[in-house]
């Protein structure tokens, strides 16, 4: 997708003649079924007419030129990329970022600088940085600037045409140093720099035929790419798979092997509670699927799991994790094989408040993921659904793949790494909790699994940083019981979590800004080892796995023991969405406590506000006194039925 191609001599000429925004408006309008805004209207007047002057300045007049690329399977769009050849007659060309900044400020990321956009101060990455990423995303993604042997080399630089720097200028501090080399930045006073750039890769012209061989090429993974996704996720496996796990990741290698030569889309189907393993073959099908050369995408509808995975593995490896709203422009097959982790999270379209405009649409999201690839894989537990909007569950996912005339196979897995290894405490939990009868009505307390009840939050606390202090990982985790405000404006966290003297703050919002030092970013709290210092809520504990989990219940569900049944306190929660969903607010409050309680591979340590529902649970924990007494009452039910 690109909103205008031609020559520079046309853009030249376009933008002279007051034509090239009309033109952009148009075919923005007609791809997107709907008009640009003032503000990126605004925007392409004051840089085309910038980037005009350069280019005629710098005499590129025989060149290819595009604007506003859209990147494969991405919602970003390059501002411009001009094309053609250096004087050894070699293919080139030369991603431009423009940008309108006139200041900015040191930020505390590694990547970012603080700048006034969008009628606020923000952190936004450097400029470098921004179009070095775009540059190695297309290098990847594009076979034009990765098929051998006589790919277009690919360059990036960025234009600040009203940028006028100052002595220790943020935007030239050392730490910016290698990106500023890589691609290079030029500002208001750098014309003749930014000409020379140019005529060094371009000076040859023809670019209108580079252009066409750019446009008329395909997007698909390189195997370079493949490879280090590949070696990247391979580097940070830590466990085998074992039974029904490696039977699942049999079938989809052979799914895949198969999908090359038929015309019939497969589609598997993985059901398993927590600590089945569904993270971790999904992780190792993408690894071995891409050492295979086989493209493969990782995809969830978590921005917490997804950018904490892109961390681990890497800015390169992390272009193939990608979300389930992506995939709405992608074309039929395009990729090899997609693996839907934490699938339940599918929403019923990709239309939702965070898509940009331009990216929403009414087809169904299941589709739009089955469309993009021959195999696509779906690891689902329907009892993790935590939003009314939440509906990809076993049966749905069937559905769906029945309509695209689907090859099908379901698969179930086993308890193996959660919880000690064993199901027992999971059972228990669901069964305390009515979301289903279980054999595990009570919780044997000498059970490896370490599970306890305290009487006071601090003492959770206390309990949770000693076995850091071990080595183990561990988190805090709460109920949606309590407001959660924005940051102030020194960057720190408002304490809302209140529970008499105990105050604490949730974890970052994750559209929060500048963060105070020692605060880490919504998406990476589970990760960061200081994400132990805020209370994390369900949106950024789901999907995550600790050594110890400490759970606060609020009372936002409670224990009747009137009525013996659970009672919805919809008044007492503080998530808007889910307190919008009417009937389905017990079931989804109970999915919400069942994933918490069950985060903890080693431990699960409660606080619970409600002393009703705290009764509740310590009186299915099972003593010794108790456990003798449910085992004479055992052998007297056995004892009266055989004489009947």
């Amino acid at each position: 997708m690109r909103l205008y191609a031609g020559t520079s001599s046309q853009f030249i000429g376009d933008t002279i003649q007051s034509q090239i925004v009309d033109k952009l408006r148009v075919a923005y309008q007609t791809y997107y079924q709907k008009s640009p805004s003032r503000t990126e209207i605004t925007s392409w007047k004051a840089s085309l007419l910038a980037l005009c002057k350069a280019f005629q300045y710098s005499d590129m007049v025989d060149h290819g030129v595009v604007l506003e690329y859209g990147l494969p399977l991405s919602s970003q769009r390059l501002d411009c990329m001009i094309s053609g050849r250096n004087e050894r007659g070699t293919d080139e060309a030369i991603i431009i970022e423009l940008k309108q900044w006139s200041r900015c400020e040191l930020a505390q990321g590694e990547n970012e600088v603080l700048t006034f956009v969008g009628g606020a101060k923000r952190e936004h990455l450097h400029p470098s940085v921004q179009v070095g990423q775009y540059k190695s995303y297309l290098k990847d993604l594009h076979s034009a600037f990765h098929d051998e042997p006589n790919y277009v080399r690919l360059n990036a630089c960025a234009y600040l045409f009203n940028y006028r720097s100052h002595s220790n200028d943020p935007l030239l501090s050392e730490k910016f140093k290698e990106a500023i080399t890589e691609n290079p930045l030029f500002l208001l006073a750098d014309l003749e720099e930014l000409k020379l750039y140019l005529s060094e890769r371009l000076k040859a012209g023809d670019g209108a035929r580079v252009l066409e061989r750019i446009e008329k090429s395909k997007h698909r993974a390189s195997r370079k790419l493949l490879d280090h996704v590949g070696a990247i996720i391979k580097g940070n496996s830590e466990f085998t798979l074992l039974d029904q796990q490696l039977v699942v990741y049999d079938k989809v290698i052979s799914c895949t092997k198969r999908a090359l030569d038929d015309k019939q889309k497969n589609v598997i189907i993985v059901a398993g509670g927590p600590g089945t393993g569904k993270s971790l073959i999904a992780l190792n099908l993408v690894a071995d699927l891409s050492l295979a050369g086989y493209n493969s995408h990782y995809v969830t509808g978590s921005m917490a799991f997804t950018q904490t995975l892109r961390k681990i593995v890497g800015t390169r490896a992390g272009v193939q994790f990608k979300y389930t709203h992506e995939y709405v422009n992608a074309e039929t097959n395009e990729i090899d094989v997609l693996i839907c982790d934490e699938a339940h999270r599918l929403r019923p379209t990709s239309f939702t408040r965070f898509i940009p405009r331009e990216n929403r649409t009414e087809t169904p999201q299941i589709q739009e993921l089955v469309n993009a690839a021959k195999v696509s894989v779906f690891f689902v537990d329907d009892k993790q659904v935590v939003r009314p909007n939440e509906i990809g569950s076993v049966d749905y996912i069937n559905k769906n793949a029945r309509k695209m005339n689907c090859r099908i196979s379901n698969y179930e897995l086993p308890t193996f790494f959660r919880c000690n290894g064993s199901d027992g405490f999971v059972n228990w939990i669901e069964g305390v909790l009515g979301l289903r009868d279980t054999a595990n009505i009570y919780w044997n307390a000498k059970d490896p699994f370490d599970f306890r009840i305290f009487d006071t939050p601090d003492e959770l606390e206390t309990e949770i940083r000693d076995r850091i202090a071990e080595g183990n990982t561990a988190r805090i985790t709460a109920g949606f019981c309590w407001p959660w405000s924005d940051p102030n404006t020194d960057g720190s966290l408002e304490k809302d979590v209140v529970i008499g003297n105990y105050k604490r703050a949730w974890n970052a919002k994750p559209n929060a800004g500048r963060l105070a030092p020692g605060v880490p970013k919504a998406f990476l709290w589970a990760h960061d080892p200081r994400g132990v210092n805020q209370i994390g809520c369900i949106y950024t504990a789901q999907g995550f796995e600790f050594d110890y989990v400490g759970v606060i219940m609020g009372n936002d569900l409670s224990f009747d023991q009137q009525t013996m049944n659970w009672r919805a306190n919809k008044a007492n929660s503080f998530d808007p969405i889910v307190k919008r969903s009417k009937r389905e607010f017990l079931h989804l409050a109970k999915n919400t406590y069942r994933v918490l309680f069950t985060r903890g591979l080693k431990g699960c340590y409660v606080y619970f506000v409600d002393e009703n529902t705290e009764r509740l649970f310590r009186s299915r924990i099972c003593t010794e006194e108790r456990r003798v007494n449910a085992s004479t009452q055992k052998n007297d039910r056995i004892a009266t039925s055989a004489a009947t």
